[in-house]
């Protein structure tokens, strides 16, 4: 999945693609470095940021969406927290649905059964304004995991089918580093919720915390990237479904030589009876 910030203040890539001609342009891009799904958002999720208003997110995403739908054939998806924004985007061509707060927006469940779209549900402790002021949990994994679970069983009471269904533990979200590490060690537990498992880890800060790198080195996007591909390794290994990344291209190349080396038909090293 790759990530497409129609916003001025994401993160990592905040005001790149805020032009809506930039960003269309790197929809396509992704998309030829081998992206099976785009995900567009209109409001930053990061660490204390201010939230937006839902006719500032449709004015973000809805001119973008539109144009992409039209011309490109993988699925579309809308990052968005409000019922509004996701019934705009899909009437302009979204056929998904990232909810981060996981139909905290009552609306919203009633949204993706009528539309019939996958519907993605994510783990977060508190709001992008709070979520990392204080993060404490007693046991991390097991309050992600029934938190999940009763969002799962809020969504099939209203009627969405379970195969519609993604979770996504909410990396970063309302989490400390060591909290990130041991949901990435953890993940294979997930997969007892019996839908998709979708991850995000790219260019987190607990990568950048763990690197002991700053921002304005002159390595610093370089470092990122490579310590989210160990962080994608490590998922793809653990059976996640879905990784949503920044970097598709170097994602890309990540995984097709991972399945490769995992491939049980390759045959196995043998050592060489001269070597020394």
């Amino acid at each position: 999945m790759g990530i497409l910030n129609v916003t001025p203040d994401s993160f990592s890539d905040g005001g790149q693609f805020f032009d809506k001609d930039k960003a269309i342009t790197h929809g396509f891009q992704m998309i030829e470095q081998g992206a099976d799904i785009i995900d567009v958002g209109g409001e930053s999720t990061r660490p204390f940021s201010d939230p937006v208003s839902a006719s500032k997110e449709i004015e973000r995403v809805v001119p973008v969406i539109s144009e992409l739908s039209q011309k490109v054939s993988i699925p579309i998806s809308i990052d968005t927290s409000k019922a509004e924004v996701a019934q705009a985007a899909i009437d302009a061509g979204a056929s998904m649905i990232n909810d981060i707060s996981a139909l905290r927006d009552t609306k919203m469940a009633d949204v993706a059964r009528k539309a019939e779209v996958p519907l993605i549900l994510m783990h977060m402790q508190g709001t992008p304004q709070t979520m990392q002021v204080a993060p404490r949990y007693d046991n991390i994994i097991d309050e992600i995991y029934y938190s999940l679970e009763s969002r799962i069983q809020s969504a099939i009471d209203v009627g969405i089918p379970r195969e519609l269904l993604i979770v996504d533990p909410g990396i970063g979200f309302g989490k400390t580093v060591h909290d990130n590490f041991k949901i990435i060690q953890n993940l294979k537990q997930f997969h007892q919720l019996d839908v998709p498992l979708l991850i995000g880890t790219s260019r987190k800060s607990f990568i950048q915390k763990t690197l002991n790198i700053q921002q304005d080195a002159l390595n610093y996007l370089e470092a990122i990237e490579c310590g989210t591909m160990v962080t994608i390794t490590l998922s793809a290994l653990a059976g996640v479904h879905i990784v949503r990344v920044h970097n598709v291209f170097q994602t890309r190349i990540t995984l097709t030589l991972l399945n490769s080396l995992t491939d049980p038909q390759l045959p196995s090293c043998q050592t060489r009876s001269d070597a020394k």
